[in-house]
């Protein structure tokens, strides 16, 4: 019997593997996918090396990744991190369709992540008690504040000290500076708009590689945006790169990969989970695993699923389901609302290297006592680049010698695509559930997904477009495009929120340690355990709250309250 099984080696299992390792315990991390090596990672490969220059063709993206190709960071480089929707099947309605996008394998998607690191507000935690939407949260700001600064502190953050309420500053390595063409902007919108801030984007690469992270075998971020193909300098963080190797270092982590996980055995006399029943994903041999305490951190879909197939007599909606809320509240944030514009009388400058971020525009709609058409709030998401170089004249036709050469030499006008990322409130209606009749070929029930978005972020999505192009407009920017409509739900890949914390048992599934009210050794750290999505990036609070939550499932152990 091990003392703890974490499902999920991901964001927020290899956090709660990690610190619940750090503590002393025993730790099995069951992983359904397969490892991941370092020859694994494709970032040392040249773009001349990439199969097919780093398409897909399309009769295979078809067949087998309809819904993933969906993702900017699918390519032949990386196909091999993300699933085959082919082989592994889920159920949407046309009208209320989810894009879920998955990698199954050791380190889950923090290997593909776009690493941007914002800590929420005492004004998000709040939000849901002073709207009247959703559930309270059990916790605030300050219960979470130490954990960020731990959680930051170890996997390095970089950015800027700002001083501003709905955006917390944190424990920061120097930020990515931002280019000309950015401070250009970020000088005209802070002027045009007051109380509107651009600041360098936070980001979980490191500008500097401090001791303890050189320690980890870490070095500092090499500027070549390649980050969704893993990093040989695990430069950035991930499962892979920093958390799970920390676990191991410890001697008391077991990872098992290729292990599905199919249900939790619930004892009704204890009212404990006892263990975690595997099927192997190579074999389909079935295996159950002992231990005095659970981690779900499958991710919000999974975790949903997993609940709902441990049904049994005593538990018959699903285990810790007596509020009926597992599944419930499926949230994303409203994505891929664009706006591009072009900036003729930029900076007659250039800039060094890729790098991993850009600039951000913290929330500034219904602040100190504003009220808008719509509830919360949005950011944005963005970032200057500067047209022409050798990559626009390279097999032109024509084009060969010095005039090739002078041609290269030549700069275009800036560019500048700004994204505006929107919180969708939490509601009951956007749900999984088992589909009742379909399996996957393990057996398994298919998750039937049906989410929509409603009149509250249709109107701030119109809020979004209009603020992006007059702030384009106000620093010299001629808008060329513009999406005004969000993307598919899901595809912001920050979906949470389906086994939400909250103060009422009967209408949450977890509380204050994201133990669940129903079963005391049975916790979720991951994105299910979302009561509100805040407009900010989650995975840093997935992590905050997983070593939280292990750090009081090892002072409970130690105390025999579990």
């Amino acid at each position: 019997m091990f003392d703890a099984i974490v499902i999920g080696s991901g964001m927020s299992g290899g956090i709660a593997a990690k610190e619940l390792c750090e503590r002393g315990l025993k730790v099995l991390v069951l992983e359904r996918g397969g490892d991941v090596q370092p020859a694994d990672q494709t970032d040392w490969m040249q773009p001349w090396q990439l199969p097919n220059a780093g398409m897909i063709p399309e009769a295979e993206l078809a067949a087998d990744y309809p819904v993933q190709s969906q993702c900017y960071a699918l390519s032949s480089a990386t196909k091999q991190f993300f699933v085959k929707d082919s082989e592994q099947p889920y159920q949407t309605p046309a009208d209320k369709a989810f894009s879920w996008i998955r990698g199954y394998h050791k380190g889950g998607r923090s290997i593909m992540w776009g690493r941007q690191t914002y800590r929420l507000s005492e004004m998000d935690f709040s939000a849901n008690a002073r709207d009247g939407v959703g559930s309270d949260w059990p916790i605030r700001y300050a219960d979470l504040a130490p954990w960020y600064d731990h959680i930051e502190d170890f996997i390095g953050v970089s950015g800027s000290m700002e001083g501003l309420d709905q955006l917390p500053d944190g424990v920061f390595l120097p930020p990515f500076e931002l280019n000309d063409g950015e401070l250009q902007f970020k000088s005209a919108v802070e002027s045009s708009f007051p109380g509107r801030k651009v600041i360098p984007g936070r980001v979980a690469n490191l500008r500097e590689a401090r001791e303890h992270h050189r320690a980890q075998g870490r070095a500092p971020c090499q500027v070549r945006s390649l980050c969704e193909r893993g990093c040989m300098f695990k430069a950035y963080h991930s499962s892979l790169n920093t958390s799970l190797p920390a676990a191991e270092r410890t001697g008391n982590m077991t990872l098992v990969t290729n292990a599905i996980v199919h249900s939790l055995v619930h004892d009704p006399a204890t009212n404990r989970v006892t263990g975690v029943r595997v099927i192997d994903a190579q074999t389909r041999a079935g295996t159950t695993y002992e231990a005095k305490v659970v981690f779900s951190c499958a991710s919000t879909i999974g975790t949903a699923m997993i609940l709902l197939n441990s049904a049994s007599e005593a538990q018959p909606r699903g285990l810790a389901n007596s509020s009926d809320m597992v599944g419930r509240n499926l949230m994303d944030h409203m994505y891929q609302l664009l706006t591009i514009a072009v900036f003729p009388d930029g900076p007659d400058s250039f800039y060094f290297g890729r790098r991993p971020t850009g600039f951000y525009i913290p929330r500034y709609r219904n602040l100190d006592g504003q009220h808008e058409e719509f509830l919360r709030g949005y950011g944005y998401q963005g970032g200057f680049s500067r047209n022409g170089g050798p990559g626009q004249v390279i097999g032109q036709p024509g084009l060969i010698g010095e005039e090739l050469k002078a041609e290269a030499r030549k700069l275009g006008p800036w560019t500048m695509f700004l994204g505006g990322f929107g919180e969708v409130l939490p509601n009951p209606e956007n749900r999984v559930t088992l589909y009742p009749t379909l399996k996957d070929k393990w057996g398994l029930p298919q998750a039937h997904i049906s989410a929509s978005m409603g009149e509250n972020e249709r109107k701030m999505a119109e809020q979004i477009q209009r603020d992006g192009r007059a702030m384009a407009e106000a620093a010299g920017g001629i808008v060329v495009t513009t999406i005004d409509q969000p993307g598919p739900f899901g595809l912001g890949i920050h979906e949470m929120g389906t086994a939400c914390m909250g103060k009422d048992p009967t209408t949450s599934v977890l509380g204050k340690w994201n133990q669940t009210h129903d079963v005391p050794n049975l916790f979720i750290t991951d994105g299910a355990a979302m009561a509100s999505s805040g407009c900010q990036n989650p995975s840093l609070t997935y992590m905050a709250m997983s070593a939280r939550a292990a750090d009081a499932a090892a002072s409970m152990l130690a105390e025999g309250a579990l």
